[in-house]
């Protein structure tokens, strides 16, 4: 095979160059200024909730929707084992044991129910 060096290759090789020089760019700016600064007080306290905001958004649509229609029946395994995780989390404070108890309820009834 030979490669095409016609215009469509030269520019997407243009654009990798140049998504490639603007991703060092904005990652390194924070390294290229000699001035020290910080976030301000509020964007520091924002940023301790955007894991947990990043989370839900994944992980709440998941659970209470079949195909992007609201579960419209209470046989659903994942709400149960959704309600056991987070009341064995708020009991244990304990992330794998939030895994293990959602699992042990989800399985039976999705497996063993059809759910």
């Amino acid at each position: 095979m030979s490669a095409n060096w016609g215009g469509s290759d030269l520019w997407t090789l243009a654009v990798i160059v140049g998504l490639a020089l603007v991703t060092v760019l904005t990652r390194s700016f924070f390294f290229i200024s000699s001035k020290s600064w910080q976030l301000p007080h509020w964007a520091q306290r924002g940023l301790q909730y955007a894991p947990i905001a990043a989370l839900s958004a994944v992980v709440v649509p998941e659970i209470i929707t079949v195909q992007g229609v609201l579960v419209s029946t209470w046989q659903d395994a994942r709400i149960f084992s959704a309600v056991v995780g987070a009341a064995v989390y708020f009991w244990r404070r304990d992330v794998f044991l939030t895994i293990i108890a959602g699992m042990v309820v989800y399985l039976p009834l999705h497996l063993g129910l059809g759910w």
